[in-house]
């Protein structure tokens, strides 16, 4: 059986700046962006704010969809997010 992994979405606090990311233990990996660890880009512009995720069942697939999100437009990016968080308020883990 694979582990299961994510795809997320962090931001600020005034939501304009977006990272995209893919970990297999979800919580262990914001809590890391909180504290400034593993990406230069999270911690340049405070990005910390868990806004969105998918789960999969394979690492390839998250990935593979990663990828695509990142060669998203900003706006399809916020829609994808409004669909489920339609006031982009930070998620719990």
């Amino acid at each position: 059986m694979m582990k299961q992994s994510f795809v997320y979405i962090l931001t600020n606090t005034y939501r304009t700046t977006f990272y995209i990311g893919v970990t297999s233990n979800l919580e262990k990996r914001i809590l890391e962006h909180k504290q400034g660890i593993g990406s230069a880009f999270t911690k340049k512009y405070n990005l910390s704010d868990l806004i969105y995720f998918e789960k999969f069942s394979d690492i390839h697939q998250a990935i593979s969809r990663e990828k695509q999100l990142k060669n998203w437009r900003k706006e399809w990016k916020i829609n994808l997010i409004k669909k489920v968080n339609p006031v982009l308020k930070t998620l719990d883990v």
